[in-house]
């Protein structure tokens, strides 16, 4: 008997409206992530990836943006009949997301403490007290050295690199079952860009979180994945094994970025996590 997939995404369409007709963003996308598993999902800019990670969550923001169809199945559950309230509990709790550009995604007016503390409370009842601890805690997880000042710190006064740690240690505070992970590398060096990613796969092995890493670099895809999906135009036009698509990609498209990816040989042994 078949396990049940932790996500299982069927035939998601999400449109935005405009003054010149209707986008199709996302346009029948079905793809699904067990229990554990890292998903890469990969294309260009505009292919509708971010789109559908943030479908996933419903956090689309836009009066005209709209899931016109499909289902998105969590646990079984579909997260497109939830209420408000219900995605509010998921959100952060079992379901979180890492966003591309840490200095705006973090309040700038709070310290890195204080919006720790304040998720873990918002998500896990517990007093402010223990909160602080668990917030130490999620800093340690990302390897953040002198937890206790950077606690006290707001996030200008943290490079790019300790920022993305904090949106890391922020979207992991409760333990979710799942974290997409939206370009978390976009905008930094190729050390810490590697750092990042190592420590998402560490989170993988040793959390035992699942990840749904969004990126356009098949490197990214090829260091930390094990399954990826080739989006183009808001279609997967190609998915499977990150090894047998990087070294026998079917689709042009998928053969184009790969092309263009430095120093990427498709014959050349896939980096892999560990189970």
């Amino acid at each position: 008997m078949t396990a049940q997939p932790l996500l299982d995404v069927v035939g998601l369409r999400t449109h935005f409206s405009s003054e010149h007709g209707t986008v199709k963003a996302v346009d029948g996308v079905d793809f699904r992530i067990e229990p554990g598993g890292i998903l890469g999902m990969v294309g260009e800019s505009g292919s509708g990836k971010s789109v559908t990670g943030l479908s996933i969550l419903r956090l689309l923001g836009s009066r005209n943006a709209r899931v016109v169809g499909g289902q998105i199945l969590f646990h079984g559950e579909d997260l497109l009949t939830k209420s408000d309230r219900a995605m509010r509990e998921i959100r952060g709790k079992k379901i979180s997301m890492v966003f591309q550009n840490s200095m705006t995604a973090l309040d700038p007016f709070f310290r890195v403490g204080d919006q720790l503390v304040e998720i873990i409370r918002l998500h896990q009842r517990v007093g402010g007290r223990e909160a602080r601890i668990r917030a130490h805690e999620a800093l340690e997880l990302v390897h953040i050295p002198e937890t206790g000042r950077r606690m006290s710190n707001y996030p200008h006064q943290l490079s790019g690199g300790q920022r993305q740690r904090v949106m890391i240690a922020l979207a992991l505070a409760c333990r979710p079952d799942l974290l997409i992970a939206d370009e978390p590398t976009t905008a930094l060096d190729a050390t810490v860009q590697k750092q990042i990613i190592d420590l998402l796969g560490e989170v993988n092995r040793e959390l035992g979180t699942a990840i749904l890493m969004i990126t356009h670099d098949f490197g990214v895809v090829a260091r930390l994945c094990r399954t990826v999906a080739v989006m183009r135009a808001g279609r997967i036009v190609e998915s499977g094994d990150v090894a047998t698509v990087l070294r026998f990609p079917e689709h042009p498209y998928t053969r184009g970025l790969l092309s263009s990816v430095l120093r990427m040989r498709p014959t050349a042994e896939v980096p892999r996590v560990s189970a």
